[in-house]
């Protein structure tokens, strides 16, 4: 299972038979926390099939959903801080399998590996990035924008292509926390999805709201 992940391919087969013998494999389920803010850093994380979402609670009691991440995606992996705890949390949004690699054997094939290390500071930085584009959006992008920016961005990393020239994309999410990530409000979630339902954009049905049909007409507004 650990040599059909792509980020774990830069690693030697004595490299990932040793991962095998260290990680151990944890279900864990939907709304269920991983790992909270204040807990000691122990492990990095892998995920083997499921979603996950990263976030922080700022002083004001407001959430901050920083990311999500999908199967065979690494998270809790900026261990290289002199923070010793964890500022962050991560949860569980479906029933969710992850692979634990403790964080000292982690640390130890960064610093043996160079091609691992590049690609596991790729992953840190691409994070950095796409909070510093989400600052950017919320001062250039009006909510709307930010709404539809999240569903093509979704169907291109997580979509099924359904047919010749519509995606299904199953996000997960309820109308609050695509809101916490879009830096809107849930009632605006709502509206702007309706619209977009309305004008035949995207589909999705009332039992299921988290699988949205993204339409062709929806790719090529955006054109």
């Amino acid at each position: 299972m650990l040599k059909d992940i792509e980020i774990l391919k830069t690693l030697s087969e004595e490299q990932v038979n040793e991962l095998a013998k260290r990680c151990t494999m944890e279900k864990v389920y939907k709304n269920h926390k991983i790992y909270d803010a204040g807990q000691s850093i122990d492990y990095v994380y892998l995920v083997n099939k499921g979603s996950i979402k990263l976030g922080m609670v700022a002083d004001c009691d407001k959430t901050l959903i920083k990311d999500i991440v999908y199967d065979h995606e690494l998270f809790g992996e900026n261990i290289f801080a002199r923070n010793v705890v964890r500022k962050d949390f991560s949860e569980a949004m479906s029933d969710t399998t992850v692979f634990k690699i403790p964080a000292s054997f982690f640390k130890e094939l960064v610093e043996t590996n160079s091609g691992f290390a590049n690609s596991v500071m790729t992953i840190i930085i691409g994070r950095l990035r796409n909070l510093e584009q989400r600052m950017q959006n919320f001062v250039f992008m009006k909510a709307k924008a930010r709404i539809v920016d999240f569903i093509r961005k979704t169907g291109n990393r997580k979509g099924i292509k359904i047919g010749v020239d519509e995606t299904l994309i199953n996000h997960g999410m309820s109308h609050k926390e695509i809101a916490y990530l879009t830096d809107t409000s849930r009632q605006t979630v709502a509206r702007v999805l309706g619209e977009l339902k309305k004008d035949d954009l995207i589909h999705f049905s009332a039992r299921k709201p988290s699988k949205i049909l993204i339409r062709q007409s929806f790719q090529l507004a955006l054109a």
